[in-house]
């Protein structure tokens, strides 16, 4: 007995053929749940409804079911038989629109991400920062003269709450670095991690990053400027603001920020794909490595 799995219906056949069937709703937004949950490796509901009472052994082509049955994708029967979706009153633009559906649905979760809302964080914090100094800056002019406390306090009080909203993002930065990058966030620090996801566009972009690539985002306007213009190039861009690298003596600064990029990059790639903490190795060997850097 084979089971089967189509966009519109679950089907239990033999060579002969459907011996039974369970249709999907004809429309497109319940299509696209079980299209989805499928995308997810989930086993569908009307998969364990129709498989509940079968004795013979079955046999499937996709390795979610593997569990119900025995998996040969290459069995020629999924090969040779095929069921038409209009032969159950279903049409190709049913399917149309339940995958246009799909994709709407993915973008939103793709939006959603956290990665995603780290940037937008970071940028915010950045414009905070700006206009906190430009506040401080005029707070401090205004002081200078005489003025009333009953009209400088305005301005003092969007200060204040400026600085809260600082404060706030640096936090909510930090609890959600160290749940999707907890590798990145321990060798660089939270709010580093999070510049360098935002200058990459996303997590799994700054995954795909060679090393010498991290070694200098942050620093495209002088990097294009170099290409341009000649001279020095960059030596390295937003980690410039690890302790590690802006206290270290000019001429260490370069190596130092070789050997930092190349532990990010395996760090990185340990929390997008195996989700393994490795960053005690890591930052073993890096402390190792500036250490030696520092006593050339």
């Amino acid at each position: 007995m084979y089971l089967v799995t189509k966009w519109f219906g679950v089907f239990l056949c033999d060579e002969k053929g459907v011996k039974k069937k369970i249709l999907f709703p004809k429309d497109e937004k319940e299509i696209s749940k079980r299209l989805i949950e499928i995308d997810k490796n989930k086993v569908l509901s009307e998969e364990k409804k129709i498989i509940k009472n079968v004795k013979e052994q079955l046999v499937v082509n996709e390795k979610r079911l593997h569990r119900y049955g025995v998996y040969k994708p290459n069995d020629p029967f999924f090969i040779e038989f095929d069921i038409e979706p209009r032969d159950f009153g279903f049409s190709e633009n049913l399917l149309h629109k339940a995958a246009k559906v799909v994709a709407e649905e993915k973008t939103l979760e793709e939006l959603k991400s956290k990665d995603l809302q780290i940037i937008q964080m970071v940028n915010a914090l950045d414009d905070l920062i700006q206009v906190s100094n430009l506040l401080s800056e005029r707070l401090e002019r205004w002081k200078s003269i005489s003025a009333s406390k009953k009209k400088i306090q305005p301005l003092e009080n969007v200060f204040s709450m400026v600085d809260s909203s600082i404060k706030y993002f640096e936090k909510q930065i930090e609890d959600d670095m160290r749940d999707i990058a907890p590798n990145l966030t321990n060798i660089v620090g939270p709010l580093i991690g999070a510049r360098l996801i935002a200058f990459a566009g996303g997590l799994k972009k700054l995954s795909s990053l060679p090393a010498s690539t991290i070694q200098v985002l942050g620093a495209e306007k002088a990097l294009f400027r170099y290409k341009k213009e000649g001279g020095k190039p960059p030596k390295h861009g937003v980690i410039f603001q690890h302790p590690y690298i802006n206290t270290a003596p000019r001429k260490f600064r370069g190596k130092i920020a070789r050997a930092m990029s190349s532990k990010i990059s395996i760090a990185v790639k340990a929390d997008v794909f195996t989700k393994r903490d490795i960053f005690k190795e890591l930052k073993l060997v890096l402390d190792e490595k500036v250490k030696n850097i520092k006593n050339l």
